[in-house]
């Protein structure tokens, strides 16, 4: 008999990926969560994938009894419900770093983005201003300090990009590298208020968890510089929104990057739309062709491994204890 793969996902592409690289023995079912498919195939799903961090629930193991591995398309895993995959000794694994080079590249975009003001030159010269009324003030990255927070995989891979764009790149994280490992990336650790402060541009690639929800908040906003950038490629609710917009408002600092935002789809209302010195993307920075690709040769491995009897990889730091 098939064992059978529930593939939950909205994004064609990673549909059509699933269809072509599901392995041979296996039974893949793809869905939407919540239809009626979706709820009748859960009853012999032995593997859930997808994004569906949002799925794990208490009731999700009742519906599902035969399930042996979350896989997540995802990095981030902020909807789960840890505990209920804990006690039903189901584990959680995320995409091993799949959209890790997508992620990093669109950090990148942003801080470009926003030191050229790429989207108000656009502007001026779709609207037959050519260089506007005034010539926007520009900015290098080169010779600035990044400094990331988060040296994960995507920040790792930002830190990469950061100097080869001839930045001087900081970071900070709970896990600090070696100083061979420091050299080796180009990086050098500094604690959290020295990034705040010394950093021409700040990057942000933490998961969203109790420890860093609003660590971007009205105390690192004034200890920043005025002319400094902040980059949030991570979650939304790791900046204290409303802090954000006071200190773009009153010029605190310079400008912001985002790809995320407190809720999401953001209301229209949102005082971010309207201000001139934010780049705003909606969280697109992962889903590239290329990293859907990626997310599935990952998640089918991890089955396949799982299936094997072996130890998945990639399980969540709170189940890998």
């Amino acid at each position: 008999m098939s064992k059978r793969i529930v593939f939950v996902t909205t994004f064609p592409v990673a549909a059509d990926f699933g269809r072509d690289m599901v392995p041979a023995g296996y039974d893949l079912v793809v869905t939407e969560a919540g239809s009626a498919e979706y709820k009748a195939a859960l009853a012999d799903a032995e593997y859930l994938v997808g994004f569906v961090d949002m799925l794990v629930q208490n009731q999700l193991f009742a519906d599902a009894p035969n399930l042996k591995l979350i896989q997540l398309l995802s990095a981030g895993y902020n909807s789960a419900d840890i505990e209920s995959a804990r006690k039903a000794g189901v584990p959680i694994c995320n995409n091993g770093g799949a959209n890790s080079t997508a992620v990093s590249e669109h950090a990148i975009l942003l801080m470009l983005a926003v030191s050229r003001q790429l989207v108000k030159q656009h502007v001026n010269v779709a609207a037959g201003r050519w260089r506007g009324n005034e010539p926007p003030k520009l900015h290098e990255l080169r010779d600035k300090t990044a400094g990331i927070i988060g040296l994960g995989s995507i920040g790792k891979k930002t830190a990469r990009l950061a100097a080869a764009f001839g930045m001087h790149v900081t970071y900070y994280d709970i896990e600090r590298l070696s100083e061979a490992e420091e050299d080796a990336l180009g990086v050098r650790f500094r604690l959290f208020s020295e990034i705040i402060q010394e950093s021409d541009l700040i990057s942000l690639h933490v998961p969203l968890n109790d420890s860093t929800r609003h660590m971007i908040g009205k105390p690192e906003f004034a200890a920043m510089q005025s002319d400094a950038i902040l980059v949030n490629t991570s979650r939304g609710p790791v900046v204290d929104e409303t802090a954000l917009i006071d200190a773009l408002s009153t010029g605190e600092i310079a400008a912001a990057g985002l790809d995320v935002f407190d809720e999401e789809p953001t209301s229209p209302d949102n005082p971010l739309l309207k201000l001139d010195n934010v780049t705003l993307t909606a969280h697109m920075a992962g889903p590239t062709f290329e990293s859907h690709k990626a997310r599935v040769r990952n998640a089918f491995d991890n089955v396949q491994r799982v299936d094997r009897g072996e130890a998945p990889l990639w399980v969540i730091q709170e189940l890998a204890e």
